[in-house]
Order: structure tokens, then sequence, then C-alpha cells
């Protein structure tokens, strides 16, 4: 999702990216116009999200495929572990970071889009959770482990564009993150901890 400014399109009548954004690789390289690819997208902020279909199933995805013996929250740290331990660019750190936070940070419709996106993946990851506890429609902790387990996710993600909106290169971050994750556990219950094993199959 990296993505900076340019100048705006000269279309008459088009809709405008936000913040004059330029394209992804792929529409670069076919040289199609900021306009015209923003044409296809129901709302302008959709465009700077553009895969946030896979964001917000990610969660699912790691607790669906958790191993044997493993709970929901302990396979969520693991794999953010991982992710931080490959300095990989799903979890920000990479080079222009800081200019994609930035102008979230300055549009408020992509501040907006962004909290959204925060509910919808703690909305998936519930009702996954709720599928593979077997817990009933009423029963309340799916949902509050749900919060526990979106709070790891969004508090990494916050502390990663923070550090990267310093200035401070990926490599570092990402030693910072592995830090943090451990002190993320300690804070975590028992009950959250242990929410969700996967038995033997």
């Amino acid at each position: 999702m990296g993505w900076a400014r340019r100048g705006r399109g000269r279309g008459r009548g088009a809709p405008h990216p936000p913040s004059d954004l330029v394209l992804p690789p792929e529409a670069c390289a076919a040289d199609v116009s900021v306009n015209t690819v923003c044409n296809y997208f129901p709302a302008k902020e959709d465009l700077f999200f553009d895969r946030s279909a896979g964001v917000v199933e990610q969660l699912s995805r790691w607790v669906r495929a958790r191993d044997k013996g493993e709970s929901a929250a302990r396979t969520v740290l693991r794999e953010l572990r991982a992710e931080a331990e490959a300095v990989s660019p799903r979890l920000g750190l990479m080079e222009g970071y800081d200019r994609f936070m930035r102008v979230i940070h300055e549009v408020p419709p992509l501040r907006s889009r962004l909290w959204s996106l925060q509910q919808e993946i703690h909305d998936h990851l519930e009702a996954t959770l709720r599928e593979e506890a077997g817990a009933s429609a009423g029963d309340p902790l799916p949902g509050l482990i749900a919060g526990q387990i979106a709070w790891i996710h969004q508090t990494v993600f916050v502390a990663v564009g923070r550090e990267m909106l310093k200035g401070h290169n990926p490599d570092e971050v990402s030693r910072e993150m592995l830090v943090l994750l451990d002190d993320i556990e300690e804070l975590l219950s028992a009950k959250v901890l242990n929410y969700a094993v996967r038995g033997a199959q």
C-alpha cells in the first residue's frame, strides 16, 4: 500500500483521489491515469486501501490455520513475531511507509476508513472465534477475545507507524516490535491466551 503524492489529474469534472495519490505500480506500468482508476472505486478512500479485504480477513486466516494445541491469541502473537523478524512490508516495515501514514493522518476520510477497517477486523474475527470455539450466539466471550486479539494487532501497527514516522529504519523498528510483543503477551490473562485451543484432529 505504498503511495506518494503528485500533481492532480486534469480530467474535467473527474474526481480526484484523496491527497493526490500516485497509483500502485501495476497501474503505473499500464500507463493508467489516476482519475481513470478512481472512477472504478465507489469511495476514493477505497482506492487508497486497495487491499483492505485481505487485511480484514488476516487475523481470521491465522486463527483458522493455528497448530494443534495452539490458541487463537498465541497464534496471532506467533504470526506477528514472524512478520517482525522477517522485517515484513505487510507489517509496515518498509521504506516509504512513513509517507503512507502521514497522508492518512492528514486526510480525515482516510482516518475514518482506517477506523472502519479496524472494526471490520474485529467483527470478522469475532465470527471466526465463535465458529472455531463452538460458542453459542449469546456467548459474549468470542467478542471479548476478538477485542483483545484485535488490540494486539492494532497496537503493533500503531507502534510501527509511529516509529517509522520518526524516521527509524525498518530493521530497527522490527527489533522494537519484538520487545513490544513480549510486553503485550505479559499483559494478557490466561483466559485470553488459552481461548480456542485447537485439539487433536
